[in-house]
């Protein structure tokens, strides 16, 4: 019996050290297991670290960002007074809408009286252009008509010049009939003394004498009276000359003064057609449209308010030709240039998404562009990371905002590719 308890003892404690050393072994074995796992969750976990900071280098982001535009002030380009307003603040309103009339009855009359006026000046033009062709007629007949008296006071003066020849030619004839007629008288008297030829021959003689004499003077006026008509003929070719000559100057710039009135009638009619074309455009001024596609903002006019030129009736906040301005950092901005792609999540919107591209790089930092640029000259200079404005342009506006959901002013995340 004590053997077989023996026995029995020593079976147990060998069954003991048997599992004991099973025990050690299952444990080592899961230690090797979570070490291989925990490093394998270390590498796979700087597996991914390294994947995301490698594709963090392809891009560049920034929530200092907004969707920007051009805020539209509508004013007044006429004065009077508002007669009718057909929007209300934060109505949306469509480019060419008709937001407010203003009373168009004096800019009615000022372009009737403006018409009145063209219509006036071309009727003076018409008659300035009618005239040129008759004062350039009138010219050249009057320069013809002198040319003609000079032809002709040239054949008077030939003509008289001839007359007076002729008349000379008679006093010589008649001083010779008078000398014969004397000689005749003179031979007559011894022999009427003498009783030789009577009485009644001498007389005939004598008269004939005395005829002769008085045919003689009468030549002799004539020489006067034709003397006196080549004078009066050489006055007159003269005065043709000067005529002819007067005529040749003239006509030309009489023709040239009717143009000048014409051009001067052509400039009248272009200046009232400039002031019809102010008249016609102030009363269009009158009815205020849309510039563009928008929604109303700050509306300070009323029906019967007495507008100026120039002054402000309300804001127009556009819906469309946005882009956004983003403000990136200076140490950003090594690999980024116009042209690159760009998605941009808006916040207002849940995160949707937009495409655009980098447009424009700005020239100088946000501070440097402030009201008060900072001035490190001080002494009290402390390094600041600066931001530069970029601006991004939506690559398929029209498509990706179809429903008008963008306003300016709604923060962006803006993610740039630059690799």
């Amino acid at each position: 019996m004590p053997d077989q308890e023996g026995q029995t003892a020593t079976q147990s404690s060998g069954t003991q050290n048997v599992n004991s050393s099973a025990l050690e072994s299952d444990v080592t074995e899961k230690g090797s297991s979570r070490k291989f796992i925990v490093v394998a969750v270390v590498i796979l976990l700087a597996v991914v670290a390294g994947l995301f900071y490698w594709k963090s280098t392809f891009t560049e982001d920034t929530d200092d960002a907004q969707v920007d535009g051009n805020l539209y002030q509508v004013s007044s380009r006429v004065a009077g007074q508002v007669i009718k307003v057909y929007v209300d603040d934060n109505q949306r309103v469509e480019a060419g809408q008709l937001l407010a009339e203003i009373d168009p009855k004096d800019y009615q009359v000022a372009l009737e009286q403006a018409e009145a006026t063209l219509a006036q000046a071309q009727a003076a033009y018409v008659q300035a252009t009618v005239n040129i062709p008759i004062t350039s007629i009138s010219a050249s007949t009057s320069v013809s008509t002198s040319n003609s008296d000079v032809q002709g006071s040239s054949a008077g003066l030939a003509q008289a010049q001839k007359q007076l020849q002729v008349a000379q030619a008679r006093v010589d004839q008649a001083k010779a009939n008078a000398l014969k007629a004397q000689l005749d008288v003179d031979r007559y008297t011894p022999l009427v003394q003498k009783d030789v030829i009577s009485k009644q021959q001498f007389d005939g003689a004598v008269a004939q004498a005395a005829a002769s004499k008085a045919a003689v003077l009468e030549a002799e006026a004539q020489v006067l009276s034709e003397q006196e008509s080549i004078r009066q003929a050489q006055q007159k070719l003269s005065q043709s000359h000067f005529q002819a000559i007067e005529a040749s100057k003239n006509g030309p710039s009489q023709v040239k003064a009717q143009e000048a009135a014409a051009n001067a009638a052509l400039a009248n009619v272009k200046q009232a057609q400039a002031k019809v074309d102010q008249a016609r455009l102030n009363l269009i001024y009158t009815k205020i449209t849309a510039p563009t596609t928008g929604v109303v903002n700050k509306k300070n006019v009323q029906v019967g308010a007495n507008l100026g030129v120039g002054q402000d009736l309300l804001t127009i906040v556009p819906l469309t030709n946005l882009w956004v301005t983003a403000n990136f950092k200076e140490t950003q901005l090594e690999r980024m240039k116009p042209g690159q792609e760009v998605t941009l999540k808006v916040d207002a919107l849940g995160g949707r998404k937009f495409h655009g591209k980098v447009t424009q790089i700005g020239g100088a930092t946000g501070s440097r562009l402030s009201l008060f640029p900072p001035e490190n000259a001080t002494g009290n200079y402390v390094k600041v990371v600066q931001r530069i404005p970029v601006r991004i342009d939506f690559a398929n506006f029209q498509q990706e905002d179809g429903d008008y959901a963008l306003r300016p002013g709604f923060s962006v995340t803006p993610e740039v590719t630059v690799k």
